[in-house]
């Protein structure tokens, strides 16, 4: 049975129901045979949804090529009932959306929202148990989750679904806070130990490289919400299939194990999300994809969020006051005690009474007086009553918080991450988590969860190759917080890498200067890069990726009001891309180049060298990168 593209509406709102819609809805007569194809308004990208002998199937595709190919589905219930592999078609409805929003703050001040979107109910023939799939087609790429139905109490032991990549395709593989490593679907190396999920697993974000070249796919979940954290598992004897694994123990294997996530219905499971790109650097301007399908914004309020940028400070009162200080004469919105503040963070449950060392009624008064905000680190066993503990922290003026060892992974994890996430937005904190700890979009419903780690740190010194790696990965599934390391000699690259950071990723709350004092930049003229970091913001108007290939270079542009920030990378080959300026507006622009000088011996041996220039957009700009270096231009119109 062929379904019909039928009963579509335009502009409705995404949050409607299917009723206030006006649906039209075919409803077929029993079916164990049926397909449908929802495709995104601009005809580019379709998910093929199929019944086949009462089996459920799914594909997808770009321009006619294909993304995922013929793919099962399918939820495993707790006594081993396995819906999908015997159903039948029972009810199907279809529409569409074309729409926009804007959010509190992102990559861009307006975010479409523009989709088609179809809904199949179908039945179980061996338990007559009633479950739903919804599936949606997007230009920047397709989802699709389960709807159980009118079962009261169900337990949820796994998930059915497989991804079938076409022949030579390689992911980007990554479990915990391990480097990228990209590698056939079927040979995922077996990970893990006694207390934590074993097998060839790898994380989400995962990206996908395709043999023929260009087309580039990123598979994300978005809004989890009351189950467990997806990884994807090589499977034995299919070389190009990763299947859906539901994690069992948190990611570092503290608390208890969880075979099954019990639910109350109608429940909704997360969004299953392939970003895709037609180039690499479409790829990274379609990761909005993510926040499209989380929840809207659940704040009514929202006009205390203040993203920015960050500095730590060391755990003395005067360190605190010179981190104010510096946050000041640096264009900084926040300064941050770290681990320690409160003593042995691996021992202490008491966040509340910091060491003798610092005297923090008298450094929040004086970030206060100077508009600086001040954040606490709190690692997770101190968490043990938040509301308290968030309570206390609001009535000393605290700005928010960051999260340590947020061992992600198992249902009453996610109920755990989005409760704090709620509880610091009633008390009106930021908060920031990390360790292993990965996206789902809560962000847009949430705004004040401003920032996450999830990520091989920088302050781990990675490869250039890994820096290059991750705009095409993990901050495709949301932002990134990871410390920018100007000026070390730990550094594997250059300075002008280093500061092109701040452009190229998305990371809404930045952390600079890590590892640093502020007495090590008392002369700015021995740090030509400073005034970049003073002027740059964290959250932008417009964001362009100009150009790109994974683990290889990257060149993003965003832009806050009039000016434009641009930052490019490289891994450990020199190269220099030419980047046309045809995103300015009209007139002229004054290019201020910081770039890589003469390399060094070492890469963080290589200077900056800032220069000046008139542009506009019919400019094309030649970036010239030295191994591991990178280049941040500012552009203002003159």
């Amino acid at each position: 049975m062929n379904l019909s593209r039928r009963g579509i509406l335009k502009g409705a709102a995404v949050t409607a129901s299917a009723a206030a819609l006006g649906v039209a809805a075919t409803r077929p007569a029993e079916a164990a045979d049926a397909s449908v194809t929802a495709t995104s308004l601009d005809g580019t990208t379709t998910l093929t949804l199929a019944l086949t002998g009462g089996a459920l199937r799914w594909s997808a595709a770009r321009n006619g090529r294909t993304v995922i190919g013929t793919s099962a589905m399918g939820l495993r219930l707790s006594d081993g009932t396995a819906l999908g592999t015997d159903v039948v078609l029972t009810n199907y409805q279809h529409w569409h959306v074309d729409t926009t929003w804007s959010p509190v703050y992102g990559r861009d001040a307006t975010v479409s929202d523009a989709y088609q979107e179809m809904r199949w109910n179908l039945r179980d023939n061996r338990t007559s148990i009633n479950f739903g799939v919804q599936i949606r087609a997007y230009a920047s790429g397709v989802a699709f989750r389960y709807v159980l139905l009118d079962q009261g109490s169900v337990t949820v032991a796994d998930e059915l679904t497989t991804f079938v990549f076409p022949d030579g395709t390689l992911v980007y593989s990554a479990r915990d806070e391990d480097a990228y490593n990209p590698v056939a679907p079927g040979a995922i190396p077996s990970t893990g130990t006694s207390s934590t999920d074993t097998g060839p697993l790898t994380d989400l974000p995962l990206t996908a490289t395709y043999a023929d070249g260009g087309l580039i796919a990123c598979v994300c979940e978005s809004a989890r919400l009351n189950y467990p954290r997806l990884m994807l598992s090589s499977v034995s004897g299919e070389p190009n299939t990763l299947a859906a694994y539901l994690m069992r123990h948190t990611a570092r294997g503290s608390g208890p194990v969880q075979a099954g996530s019990t639910v109350t219905t109608p429940f909704t499971t997360p969004w299953r999300a392939v970003v895709i790109g037609s180039t690499h650097a479409e790829l990274v301007d379609n990761a909005d994809l993510v926040l499209n399908l989380a929840p809207p914004g659940a704040l009514a309020d929202t006009s205390w969020i203040r993203p920015g940028k960050a500095f730590r400070c060391n755990l003395t009162t005067a360190d605190g006051l010179a981190g104010v200080d510096f946050a000041v004469a640096r264009g900084l919105q926040y300064i941050e005690y770290d681990a320690g503040w409160y003593g042995p963070e691996n021992s202490t449950t008491d966040a509340t009474r910091p060491i003798s060392a610092i005297d923090l009624p008298t450094v929040l008064s004086y970030a206060a007086g100077k508009g600086v905000g001040v954040l606490l680190y709190v690692n997770r066993i101190a968490l043990s009553d938040p509301n308290s503990l968030f309570a206390l922290y609001q009535s000393w003026g605290v700005a928010g918080v960051k999260l340590g060892f947020i061992n992600d992974g198992t249902q009453t994890m996610t109920n755990s991450i989005t409760d704090w996430a709620r509880t610091a937005a009633a008390h009106k904190l930021l908060i920031d988590m990390h360790d292993d700890v990965r996206p789902f979009g809560y962000e847009r419903t949430y705004p004040n969860w401003i920032s996450l780690e999830g990520v091989r740190g920088n302050e781990r010194f990675p490869t250039a190759t890994h820096n290059v790696t991750l705009p095409f990965a993990r901050n495709i599934g949301g932002p990134m917080d990871y410390t920018i390391c100007y000026g070390q000699s730990r550094d594997r690259t250059t300075n002008a890498h280093q500061m092109a950071m701040a452009a190229v990723y998305y990371q809404p709350l930045s952390f600079l200067y890590w590892y640093d004092a502020p007495s090590k930049y008392s002369t700015p003229s021995k740090w030509p890069g400073l005034p970049w970091f003073d002027a740059i913001p964290t959250v932008w108007d417009e964001s362009r990726t100009l150009t790109g290939s994974i683990g290889e270079y990257v060149a993003v542009a965003r832009r806050s009001g009039t000016t434009w920030y641009l930052g490019a990378m490289t891994d450990e080959s020199a190269r220099t891309l030419s980047l046309p300026l045809s995103f300015l507006g009209s007139g002229t622009y004054t290019a201020t180049v910081y770039a890589d000088g003469t390399p060094g011996t070492s890469p963080y041996q290589t200077p900056v060298v800032v220069s000046t220039r008139t542009v506009t957009s019919a400019t094309t700009l030649s970036v010239a990168m030295a191994a591991a270096g990178g280049q941040a231009v500012v552009l203002r119109p003159s």
